[in-house]
């Protein structure tokens, strides 16, 4: 019997036509896109399994998943099937490397830490409009780093949470929230976490930029935390100013 060999396999997509990586129902998927060009590729069934998912419209600079094959593939024939499999998959998916795990390694549950980051233009920009998110207006961002900062004292994160997910706990530990100017004076937040929850990170983007707007004050944030209630929150940023942008595991999976 031919022993399956796993694979992580590391990738880049434009999420703006795909209802995220997670393939549903009557829905177009980055995943369902990938596991048809590796099955058509390796003529067998391939399922692969993501780090996590995203929302309809997010990117990704970078993402992995892993898969089984029977196949076991050369350092050269992996560099082939990856060049092979971006002839394939559409123009908006990008295949970085494939590599050879062990058999118990794991894209969702071995992955350490993510990082997210949001977007804010202020400027109008048509060749824009589906990497950012379009905000005119003043925006105290000293006020948002001061929030964003407070946000690494707490770990149940239920009011930034979509409701009726299916997640045992809301707890996530961030290490790192911060507001930046860009050289292209663009608002860059970029959060970094061990896990997100569904629609975390736009959730609290809205309520940042609702205290850098005034709206609300930095010591509403806590009673927002607090309280649990997703209603009690900002509102959801759009999702074409999201990127994912890294994800860490062990050395001794991805080096």
């Amino acid at each position: 019997m031919n022993t399956k060999q796993r694979y992580f396999i590391e990738l880049s997509f434009v999420g703006t036509h795909y209802h995220g990586w997670q393939i549903q129902k009557n829905a177009h998927s980055v995943q369902a896109e990938l596991n048809a060009a590796l099955s058509t590729l390796l003529q067998e069934e391939i399922a692969t399994l993501g780090a996590g998912r995203t929302d309809t419209g997010v990117h990704a600079k970078q993402f992995f998943a892993h898969f089984d094959s029977i196949k076991h593939g050369t350092k050269e024939e992996l560099t082939r099937w990856a060049f092979q499999l971006n002839c394939m998959l559409p123009k908006d998916i990008a295949i970085l490397r494939i590599f050879p795990v062990d058999t118990d390694a794991h894209a969702r549950f071995d992955a350490v830490s993510r990082t997210y980051k949001y977007v804010i233009t202020q400027k109008k920009d048509p060749f824009m409009e589906e990497f950012a998110c379009y905000l005119y207006g003043p925006l105290d961002m000293k006020k948002m780093n001061e929030a964003a900062a407070t946000l690494k004292n707490y770990t149940d994160f239920s009011c930034f949470s979509k409701s009726r997910t299916q997640v045992k706990t809301n707890e996530c530990t961030i290490t790192h929230a911060e507001w930046k100017l860009d050289k292209n004076k663009q608002l860059i937040f970029t959060i970094t976490a061990n896990r997100f929850l569904r629609n975390m990170v736009r959730a609290i983007v809205g309520t940042l930029v609702d205290i850098g707007q005034g709206k609300l004050e930095i010591e509403d944030l806590h009673r927002i935390i607090e309280g649990k209630k997703r209603s009690a929150a900002g509102e959801s940023m759009p999702a074409c100013g999201l990127y994912l942008m890294e994800i860490k595991y062990p050395h001794s999976i991805v080096n």
